[in-house]
């Protein structure tokens, strides 16, 4: 089933209803807009996983392709999961040429650690050095 699947950042195949669709129905990203998403997309470099012309995973790094990057957003449908999907975004993530030579990488995840250890990802060592400005509802009007 894996050699079914095709990995892109070809932007012009991604579905961004359907990523839309997923993404607003997440623990991070409760009720974005779907204009949010699509500019999110737009300005990151973003890895899809089709299967045929649906859009199964989605994945966005958010880079000055230098020295930082930040991973977000990553998914594959529940249906399409236990075929090594996940791992095999990874390793296209990490193997992108705009992503090598990077001094930090960061992520959130509130329950995948195991897959990210996997790639190298480890907790923050001194998480007092960590800062954030956290908005928690962005898109919701007063």
């Amino acid at each position: 089933m894996p050699g079914e699947y095709i990995f892109t950042t070809d932007q012009s195949r991604f579905d961004l209803t359907a990523i839309h669709a997923f993404l607003s129905q997440t623990y991070w990203a409760p009720g974005v807009p779907f204009e949010t998403i699509e500019r999110a997309t737009r300005n990151s470099l973003s890895f899809g996983i089709l299967h045929g012309d649906e859009q199964v995973g989605f994945a966005r790094v958010v880079t000055d392709k230098a020295t930082f990057a930040y991973l977000a957003d990553v998914y594959v449908l529940e249906a399409h999961r236990g075929h090594g999907l996940s791992k095999r975004l990874m390793e296209f993530i990490l193997a992108h040429e705009d992503l090598q030579g990077l001094r930090r990488f960061l992520l959130f995840t509130k329950d995948a650690h195991g897959l990210y250890a996997q790639y190298g990802f480890k907790e923050v060592p001194d998480p007092s050095r960590v800062m954030e400005r956290f908005n928690p509802t962005p898109h919701k009007t007063a």
